[in-house]
C-alpha cells in the first residue's frame, strides 16, 4: 500500500508501571452525577446519553509530570470537568452490566475540558455541540492503571483543585449510571473495541479556568493529574 500522505502517529496513553495503551475511540457520558445534572438545570436521573471526542484530543500526562493545554479559541468560558476514565481491553455488542467488568482493562484520571459558552449556544439552537467538547487538547488524561493493580473501582473520592482551592468533590459511588451500566448502554449503540476509553461523567462544581491556572485532579486509588492552562 502506498500512502499519499504521511500516516498520523497512533494515539497512546502511558500505563502506570510501564507500557503504552493504544486508543481506539473516546466516548463521554453526559450529566452522570445528580448534583451536576441539577447545576446544569436538569433532573437527577434520565436515560444516559453520550458524545465523543477525537482520539487526538487526548493530552497524555505521565506520572509525576505537569501537562500543558492551550486556552482554546472562540471562547471566554473554558470549563473543567474531572472524570474517571475507563479503558477497555475487550469489546463487544450488547454487553450485560453483570459481564461489563471483565471488559475493563484499567482506569485513569481525566479532564473533559469544555467551551461552555459555545456548547450552550449550540444547545439553544438545537444544533450538535461538538464545537464545545471535541476540540484540540480537550481531554487531558493521566496514566492508565491496570485493573489487576487497582481492582474494580465502584467507590472512592474524586476531586479537582484549581490553584490550590477545591472546586469539585464527589464519590464514584454517586454515579447515576455505574460504569458497568454505562458499558451496557454504550454497547447497545456501538460495537465497543479494545482500546476504547469512556469518560464516565463529572461531579458538581464545574467552573471556568483562566490562563496560568493549574488544575490537580485526583481519584482514590489512581493518584493525581496535574494540568496547567497556557
Amino acid at each position: 500500500m502506498s500512502l499519499v500522505l504521511p500516516a498520523p502517529a497512533p494515539v497512546t496513553v502511558p500505563v502506570a508501571g510501564g507500557g503504552e495503551f493504544p486508543v481506539h475511540r473516546v466516548y463521554c457520558v453526559g450529566r452522570n452525577y445528580a448534583e451536576h445534572a441539577r447545576e446544569m438545570g436538569h433532573s437527577d436521573r434520565e436515560p444516559p446519553f453520550f458524545f465523543m471526542k477525537p482520539a487526538d484530543a487526548l493530552v497524555p500526562v505521565r506520572e509525576g509530570e505537569t501537562g500543558f493545554i492551550a486556552y482554546p479559541p472562540l471562547t471566554s468560558d473554558f470549563h473543567h470537568e474531572i472524570e474517571l476514565v475507563v479503558a477497555l481491553g475487550t469489546g463487544g455488542r450488547d454487553i450485560a452490566a453483570a459481564d461489563a467488568p471483565r471488559h475493563i482493562w484499567g482506569y485513569a484520571v481525566g479532564l473533559d475540558m469544555t467551551r461552555r459558552d459555545l456548547q450552550g449556544a449550540m444547545k439553544k439552537a438545537g444544533r450538535p455541540w461538538e464545537i464545545g467538547k471535541a476540540f484540540e487538547q480537550s481531554a487531558p488524561i493521566g496514566p492508565i492503571t491496570p485493573l489487576a493493580r487497582c481492582g474494580e473501582l465502584t467507590k472512592g473520592a474524586i476531586t479537582l483543585h484549581v490553584g490550590g482551592a477545591l472546586r469539585q468533590r464527589g464519590d464514584l459511588a454517586e454515579l447515576i449510571w455505574s460504569v458497568a451500566e454505562t458499558i451496557e448502554q454504550l454497547s447497545r449503540a456501538w460495537t465497543l473495541q479494545p482500546g476504547d476509553l469512556i469518560f464516565s461523567g463529572t461531579p458538581a462544581g464545574v467552573a471556568a479556568v483562566q490562563r496560568g491556572d493549574t488544575m490537580v485532579g485526583a481519584i482514590a486509588g489512581l493518584g493525581t493529574l496535574t494540568v496547567q492552562v497556557r
